[in-house]
This record gives structure tokens, sequence and C-alpha cells, in this order.
């Protein structure tokens, strides 16, 4: 089912004309019910107390039910982006959202959250898509980019140039470059590993430095929105005499794998180049690219002179799991020629985090007359390393009168499984033990408190169930002939005990006419 929501305004400066002409073909709010889960889908940038759906109504609740269940909402991701409106029950945006922070250019972007309700204890999952909008122009790493090549270089050589950068994804995503006119070059763009763009710079007639020595182009790169949006960057080319030939490597693409444990000096990988070109203009010295970032440089070294790469920091697959590097080969010609390759370095997961066991809900004390399954808690299951390392199982004591019953997404609810007696047990302390499948086997545990509350379910005991009485006739009226004690197991107002002499006669006359028991001490 579809809704179209009501036309928005976005109040961000010079975006505010493209919101409005951009909403009709962008927003829509998609739920879907599947399994117990509801998913929304909304555009980024959404005003604050934009509606993403009607909760209370998608979950099939009524809006009194929002305050008596004590209705909350809480994010896995942590931050609070929505809330609910108890008057309406709708979901509706807090704060702002922005899809290249939360999710970089991921294709899919996600926010899970947990909706929780009270009397009974329920959890239901809401995921809340977040949809790209164009908010965001192409870039280059440098507005100007400066190139020396040799007029002797032949027709048809290729040089590649930095690629700009655009946050956005999909269709909003960067498409392709172009370039001023110049008879002297083209551009040709190259798609290489993980869907990047490079834009070749293409000698499309032969240069001569003594007509022209210097070649100013603008370079631009579009993105796919609607309407298109655009960086530049202004090429300079000099043209140079001698050292004609490029440094070129075996592979265009290097592809490793190392363990996230590996110790600090590991070999990566050994790239090599080769320069056709004699003495200096041949000579190659290796290192990273310029616009390396600093993570990739705090992680990776590289031997100038062999094109050798080694670890020099710590890798762990949980925060970075693959690293793209882009290695330079400079000849020592003048002017000094320059060839690229990328290595692609991906992080191997080993088991080095125990699972964790999150109490969604606090436990609530349970009647000791409760029908087996009734839930007592709920909780959930997280390991933050991947694969079967990341897999993992929750396991109660054996002959626990509790069971825990799945139900999506390592989420359980603790539930009553055997007969509780609150008169042999009041109070558990059950320790569920949680152990992922790596090798070997991480495990924690933990500890919850469940009390056991008491129903009537035991009649008062007479500490003997007869008595032998012995008086004298012609007793005082008042005085006391015996008293009688009794005892119950259960505990508050079920073991109050209160004291009666049941109705019989002696000699037909009542036997409440010769003796009467105080009712609170059993004092006849």
């Amino acid at each position: 089912m579809f809704y179209s929501g009501p036309r928005m305004t976005k109040t961000i400066g010079y975006r505010n004309w493209r919101w409005q002409a951009l909403w009709w073909h962008h927003f829509f709010l998609l739920w879907s019910t599947i399994d117990g889960q509801t998913r929304y889908s909304i555009p980024e940038e959404l005003k604050q107390g934009s509606v993403v759906g009607n909760l209370a109504k998608d979950l099939g609740l009524g809006i009194s039910e929002i305050f008596d269940r004590k209705l909350r909402v809480a994010s896995e991701a942590g931050e609070q982006y929505f809330s609910v409106d108890a008057g309406k029950g709708e979901l509706v945006v807090n704060d702002r959202i922005d899809r290249e922070a939360l999710c970089g250019q991921s294709a899919s972007c996600v926010l899970p959250l947990q909706v929780v309700i009270e009397d009974p204890l329920q959890l239901f999952r809401v995921e809340v898509e977040i949809q790209d909008i164009n908010d965001n122009a192409p870039r280059f790493p440098s507005n100007d980019i400066t190139m020396e090549v040799p007029e002797s270089m032949g027709l048809g050589v290729r040089f590649p140039l930095e690629s700009a950068i655009d946050p956005d994804v999909g269709s909003n995503s960067l498409k392709s470059y172009t370039l001023s006119k110049d008879e002297c070059f083209n551009i040709r763009v190259k798609e290489v590993a993980g869907g990047r763009k490079v834009p070749e710079l293409i000698l499309a007639k032969n240069l001569d430095r003594e007509k022209k020595a210097v070649h100013k182009l603008l370079l631009t790169a579009l993105d796919g929105g609607n309407p298109v949006r655009s960086g530049t960057a202004q090429l300079t080319v000099r043209v140079l005499d001698s050292n004609d030939n490029v440094p070129t490597f075996e592979k265009t693409l290097y592809k490793v794998s190392i363990s996230e444990n590996a110790s600090d000096g590991s070999l990566i990988v050994q790239t090599k180049a080769t320069d056709v070109d004699d003495g200096l203009n041949g000579e190659i010295e290796y290192s990273f690219g310029a616009h390396t970032s600093d993570t990739v440089l705090s992680v990776f070294s590289i031997d100038q002179i062999s094109g050798t790469i080694f670890l020099k920091g710590q890798l762990d697959f949980e925060t970075t799991a693959n690293y793209e590097l882009d290695i330079s080969a400079k000849d020592k010609g003048s002017p000094r020629m320059e060839g690229h390759c990328t290595v692609h370095v991906e992080v191997l997961d080993v088991n080095d985090n125990a699972p964790e066991i999150i109490l969604t809900s606090h436990p609530k004390p349970v009647r000791e007359d409760s029908n087996n399954g009734t839930v007592v808690a709920l909780l959930s299951a997280r390991d933050l390393d991947s694969g079967v390392n990341g897999k993992v199982a929750l396991q109660l004591p054996k002959k626990s009168p509790f069971a825990l019953k799945p139900s999506f997404s390592q989420n359980y609810a603790l539930v009553t499984s055997g007969v509780l007696d609150r008169e042999n047990v009041s109070e558990y302390n059950i320790e569920i033990t949680a152990t992922d499948s790596g090798f070997p086997p991480l495990s924690s545990k933990k500890i919850i408190p469940v009390s056991i509350t008491d129903v009537n379910d035991n009649p008062p005991l007479f500490t003997q169930p007869s008595y032998n009485v012995y008086l004298k006739e012609n007793g005082v009226p008042g005085s006391i002939l015996y008293s009688v004690s009794a005892s119950d197991l259960d505990f508050g107002e079920n073991a109050k005990i209160s004291y009666s002499i049941l109705d019989s006669k002696v000699q037909d006359v009542s036997v409440s006419s010769y003796v009467y028991i105080n009712s609170d001490n059993g004092s006849i």
C-alpha cells in the first residue's frame, strides 16, 4: 500500500526550490507488515515533526493503548531519530536525518526501531528505510589539477585523473564527466572495481610545446539526479620534453586477504611496475596516492624501492572490512612520469568478540499459578563478529521452570515452562548463557532475577488433628480452657488465620452456649 504525503517544504537555503520540485517524485511512505515486522520508507532530510506513518494503526493498537500500555520506541542505532505522537499514534521525525552520515554509500539504508508495550509485554520491530535525495553535488578532491605531459607522447595515451566524489547513491550518484573543448585532448570514463568511475584524459592530437606549452581545461563531473548537479576542477596540462614512458604496473588491481589479528609488520602484497625508459627515466619510486587518507596511512606502509606493502597498524574487521589503496609509481625522469594501480585489501574476521545478552524489558513478578508460556521478560542477543563467529545460541540451566521462545532477529521471550511453587522457591536467579559458533567459541552469562508472587493455594493446618481437654465443672466464665494453633504456608493476607467453632449441640443445647473462641489467637 502506498501513501502520498502532504506537500512539504525543505528549509535549507538554496535547496528550497529544488526540494519542492522533487517532492512529488521522491516522497512516498511504504508500509508492510511481514512476520510481525512493520516497514516504512521516507526520503532523507525531512523536517522535524514530519509524519512517517500511523504506528498505532499499523500495529493494531488503539490510541488509549499508547498510554495504558506505555508504548515506547527505541532505535537500535542509538540516536533517537523518531518519536511517537501520543495523541494521534503517529511515528514522526524527531531529528535531522542525513542518509550519507548514517549509511555512507551503502545501497540500502535502514534504521531498525524497537517498539515495546507492556501488560502484556510485546516487542515489535519497525524498520524505516531512508531514501536518498540528490542533495550533494560531485566534488573533486582538488579544484586545481596540474599535469606534465611530454610532447613526444604517442596518440591515444590515457592519463588517469582523480575521481570526483558524490556521497549520494543510485541514480543520484556520479554518472559522467565532460571536458571543455580542446583539439589535443578528449575525456573517457573507465569503470573500475567497485563500480567507481575514473576519468581518463586521452591524447587525441600530437603535442607541440613550441606552439602551445600550457593547455587549460575544465573538467566537469555530473550526477544522475533531476535536476543534474555538477562539480568542476581546473585541469592544467604543461607540455614538456624528454621522458616519454609512464611506469606501468603488472596489474591494475591487486586483491589480497588478511586476518584481522595479523601482527605488525606482516606482508600484505608486493606491487611491481616497469618503465622501459633508460637511466633515471626508468628508475621507479613507489608511494601511496596523493589523496590517501590518514586512516590508511596509519595502518599500512609501503617500501618505496620494492613496492612491497606491509601492515603497520591494528586491523579490526568490525570497524573496517575492506581497504582500497591507491599506489603510485613515479620514475626519476624530468618531468617525472606516474602510473597507478589499486590494491584491494579484504580483512578476514576472527572470533574476537564475545556475544552479549541485552534485556529489552525488565522482568516482572510472576504468579505461582501462571500458565506455561507466560512472558516474564524480553531479551536479545548480539555478537559484533560476522558469519559463524557472530551466530549466537542461548541456553538456560537444566530443569529450569523457564524457557526461551525465539521471535525474530536474535530476539527472545523468557517464558514459564514448568510448575511454580512460591512456598518452595520464592525467587529465581535465572542464568542465561550466550555462546557463539566461532572457533574457539566465546560465551558470556547474564543473571535475570524473577520473583514469584503468592496465590492462596494452601489451607491452614492445625498443629495436631485433635485435642483432648479436661476441665472441672462449674468453671468461671471467661477463663481460658485451652488454646489451639494453626499455620498457613502462604504469604501476606493469604496466610492470615481466623479461628471459629463449628456449630454443634450438647444435649440439644448449642455448644456456643458453653464456650467461645478468640478468632485471632485460637484461645477457647
